[in-house]
């Protein structure tokens, strides 16, 4: 144990030494927070349970035991994802706009890291899938397992269009979502319109947290007071709906619910929204003062620069579990059970540093798709007399900086400077 936390303090330092002195760390934090929460609430409230037939079935505790509903409150982060890519696409594009960066390589470079990571995920699950079938699995329980890896994906489809359509919206107000999202929910509930109306909130929905975040980047949230507003009216407006509009108290999709405040989001899932960007707002300044740790940088950054790793292999850790699980027992407490007691809560959460586990053998052979591509510099010089000392009246030879700081850790980790500066950016 101490031999590890050695290697990380080694590994810790020049993470540390690489970070630019300007960085907000507080941001990088708050992405982080936000993956690990849509991760943790999946592993929680997902399940896989046996049939009579042989195949596996999809359900949630939420079902069976709705006195769990606040963990909705504390796990479905993704307004909070969708404040932090405001704020640094904002950032980035005018930092692009300054350098005389066009805008479709800017796009580009940022949709590239968003979406090489996904190329491995349904490549992979496509041959499963195929080999699942032809292996004699039943088709209910492929798809089953096919909805549970793609059906997240949607977020990065909405994700990547905000960002793709960051210069026309990066200085719209946030009201101005938030009265689309009101107005579809007030015709669609209030005046029986159809249910494909709804669907406008998945762009509306997520543009409110998306464009607060620009406006976060012009300094429009400075202070406590701004979070603190959107924090309490945000609550406020939140359990009025609840209470008095009748809609659903829980934050995620829950099977067998006549509504879903995620599916299209509502009304109360964008001001549950605010509510938490507001939250994570006043949490900066704490925060800011914890990451001066070289250690706890260290880990944020680690966390930053495989973030769609983790979150698009999540998933998939958890079903490579629930199907080795198979081998031994098809009633495995926690694993394959209904989640409908105390017990099996207590049994899940045995469960989580196995999938953690499973999760990490994914990263180690996945990550590299989230890389960012090495660029290719020219040679500066080609004079053989270039590694010597500069002599008087004769200028000293430009060399590119070194790819990589080495570092003692396991197996011989090493950390890219660029690809630390590339946290933020991304």
């Amino acid at each position: 144990m101490r031999s590890l936390s050695a290697r990380w303090s080694a590994l810790a330092e020049p993470v540390e030494r690489a970070t630019p002195a300007h960085r907000d760390r507080s941001v990088d934090a708050l992405r982080a927070l936000a993956i690990l929460g849509v991760v943790l609430g999946h592993w929680l409230v997902t399940a896989l349970t046996t049939t009579a037939e042989g195949g596996l079935n999809s359900t949630s505790p939420l079902t069976h035991l709705p006195w769990l509903t606040p963990l909705s409150w504390v796990f479905q982060t993704l307004a909070v994802f969708f404040l932090v890519g405001g704020h640094v696409a904002a950032r980035g594009h005018a930092s692009a706009r300054e350098r005389g960066i066009p805008y479709g390589t800017w796009v580009g470079q940022r949709l590239g890291r968003l979406f090489r990571p996904v190329s491995a995920v349904l490549g992979l699950w496509v041959l499963a899938a195929g080999g699942m079938l032809l292996g004699g699995a039943r088709l209910d329980t492929v798809m089953t397992l096919l909805k549970l890896v793609w059906s997240p994906l949607w977020f990065l489809l909405v994700f990547a269009a905000l960002t793709a359509a960051t210069p026309l919206v990066a200085r719209l107000s946030p009201a101005w979502p938030v009265a689309v999202v009101m107005a579809v929910d007030v015709w669609r509930f209030g005046f029986g319109g159809p249910e494909w109306i709804g669907w406008v909130n998945v762009a509306a929905g997520w543009l409110v947290p998306y464009t607060l975040g620009a406006a976060w980047s012009r300094g429009a949230c400075a202070g406590r007071r701004p979070a603190l507003l959107l924090c309490a009216g945000g609550a406020a407006a939140t359990a009025a709906l609840v209470i008095w509009c009748g809609y659903p108290a829980s934050m995620v999709g829950v099977p067998g619910a006549a509504l879903s405040n995620l599916n299209p989001p509502t009304s109360a899932a964008v001001t549950f929204g605010l509510a938490q960007c507001g939250l994570v707002l006043l949490l900066r300044a704490p925060l800011g003062r914890a990451l001066r740790q070289p250690r706890v940088w260290a880990s944020v950054a680690v966390v930053n620069l495989s973030a769609m790793t983790v979150f698009l292999w999540h998933q998939t850790a958890m079903m490579a579990v629930t199907a080795v699980g198979l081998l031994f027992s098809s009633d495995l407490p926690g694993l394959h059970t209904l989640p409908a007691s105390a017990s099996w809560i207590a049994a899940r959460l045995l469960w989580l540093p196995v999938f953690a586990a499973a999760l990490a053998v994914c990263w180690a052979a996945f990550r590299t798709y989230e890389q960012p591509r090495p660029t290719r510099r020219p040679r500066a010089t080609t004079d053989r007399n270039a590694h010597l000392p500069p002599t008087p009246g004769r200028p000293a030879a430009l060399r590119p900086a070194p790819a990589t700081v080495p570092v003692p850790g396991p197996k011989g980790a090493r950390v890219r400077p660029a690809a630390v500066e590339e946290i933020t950016h991304a």
